[in-house]
C-alpha cells in the first residue's frame, strides 16, 4: 500500500498510542496509513474498522493500514509508536520509506529519539511525550482509558514550522497538547514516573493502590531521586505533567514534598479506566518482554557514565527480568525485596 508522502501521516506501530492517534486522525479526515506487524490487526483496521473504547470516547473507525512488507512510497511525516524494544528494527523497516524532507517523532516511553537520530539523523527526528492511558485489547480494539498530557518538540530545542504542523495534528487528538522548546525535560520527567510504573508492575495491585501504600513510599521515592540524579548530571531540566512534579525527587527535595507527589500519582490513578500499566499488561497477559531495558536499563548506564550510582533503578531491572523469564510470580514479595533495598541507609537515595 502506499500514499502521498505529502499528505499521508505514516503511523508505524498501530497497538495502544499509534491505533489511537492513528483513528482520531482517520475520523478527522486527515490521510493515515497504519503499519503493524499482526495482520489480524491490520485486516481489521480496514475493512471492519479500529474500534476505540471506554470512557473518553467511544467510536469505529475504518483506517487505512497494511503491514510493514505491503508498504510502498516514502512519507515525510512518520509517527513511530512501536514498543522502546522493537525500535531498531522498525527503524530498519521504516528508514526507506522516509522522505529526503521527512522526519520521524517518536510516540513512545522511554529516550527512544536516541536511537532514531542515531539512525536517520538528528535533523530527521522529532521528541514527543505522550502520557493518556491506552490498552490494545485485541485485532481491532484499542482501550482508551484517559486524557493525559500530549507534548512535541524538536530534539535541539528549536520550533520549526513542522514542529507547529505536528502540533496542530496532535491537537486534533489532544486539544491541550503541548508544543515545548524542552522535550527531553518531559521525556526525562515521565523516565522517573516510568520507573515507578515497572515498579508497580511487581505486584498485581492497580497502580492507584500500589501508590497509595505507604509501605511502598521508600521504593517510588528511591525511583524518582535516582532519575533525577542521573538528569541533572547530563544537564536536564525535566517537567512536570498531569500531577507529577518531577523537582520532588530533586537532590535537596523535602521528604514531605515527594510523598504528596506520590499521593497525586494515586489520586491521578484512581480516575482512569487503565488500572494497571502497560507493563503489567506485559507481564500478566501478554506474557511477553517488557521495555523494561530500553526504557529504564538505560538510565542505570547513563548514570553510569556520569558517575551517578542507581541501585534501585539495577535491582528493578533485575526483577522485572525475573517475573519475565519464569524466575518469579507477580506478587507483593517483589515489591518487598524493592522496599528493603531503599530503605536501607547503605544505598540511600542520591541527595545534595
Amino acid at each position: 500500500m502506499s500514499g502521498d508522502d505529502a499528505a499521508t501521516v505514516l503511523v508505524w506501530g498501530a497497538g495502544a498510542i499509534g491505533g489511537t492517534l492513528g483513528a482520531y486522525w482517520a475520523r478527522a479526515g486527515i490521510p493515515v496509513l497504519l503499519v503493524d506487524v499482526v495482520a489480524e490487526h491490520v485486516e481489521a483496521c480496514r475493512t471492519t474498522g479500529l474500534a476505540i473504547e471506554g470512557p473518553v470516547e467511544a467510536f469505529t473507525q475504518v483506517v487505512p493500514a497494511a503491514t510493514p512488507e505491503e508498504v510502498r512510497g516514502r512519507y515525510r511525516r512518520v509517527v513511530l509508536a512501536v514498543k522502546a524494544q522493537a525500535t531498531e528494527a522498525a527503524l530498519d523497516a521504516l528508514a526507506p520509506h522516509l522522505a529526503e524532507d521527512g522526519y520521524v517523532l517518536s510516540a513512545q516511553n522511554g529516550l527512544n529519539e536516541l536511537a532514531i537520530a542515531a539512525r536517520v539523523g538528528a535533523e530527521r527526528t522529532m521528541g514527543c511525550f505522550v502520557n493518556f492511558g491506552a490498552d490494545w485489547l485485541g485485532p481491532g480494539r484499542i482501550l482508551f482509558g484517559n486524557r493525559a498530557a500530549v507534548v512535541v518538540g524538536e530534539i535541539d530545542g528549536t520550533v520549526r514550522p513542522r514542529t507547529r504542523e505536528m502540533h496542530g495534528l496532535l491537537r486534533v487528538f489532544e486539544p491541550q497538547a503541548v508544543l515545548t522548546d524542552n522535550i527531553w525535560g518531559y521525556l526525562w520527567g515521565k523516565l522517573a514516573y516510568g520507573a515507578m510504573l515497572f515498579a508497580t508492575a511487581l505486584t498485581r495491585d492497580s497502580m492507584a493502590e500500589n501508590f497509595a501504600d505507604p509501605r511502598r513510599f521508600p521504593v517510588f521515592d528511591r525511583l524518582g531521586r535516582e532519575v533525577m540524579a542521573v538528569a541533572a548530571a547530563r544537564g536536564v531540566r525535566p517537567v512536570g505533567f498531569n500531577g507529577f512534579d518531577p523537582a520532588a525527587f530533586a537532590a535537596d527535595a523535602d521528604e514531605r514534598v515527594s510523598r504528596e507527589s506520590i499521593a497525586a500519582l494515586a489520586e491521578f490513578n484512581r480516575h482512569t479506566a487503565k488500572t494497571h500499566s502497560g507493563i503489567y499488561r506485559d507481564l500478566a497477559v501478554r506474557r511477553r518482554r517488557t521495555e523494561i531495558d530500553p526504557q529504564i536499563g538505560i538510565i542505570a548506564r547513563l548514570g553510569e557514565e556520569a558517575g551517578v550510582r542507581t541501585p534501585a533503578i539495577r535491582r528493578l531491572v533485575e526483577l522485572i527480568h525475573d517475573v519475565e523469564e519464569g524466575r518469579r510470580e507477580l506478587g507483593y514479595a517483589n515489591m518487598q525485596e524493592m522496599v528493603d533495598l531503599c530503605s536501607s541507609p547503605s544505598t540511600a537515595a542520591p541527595r545534595s
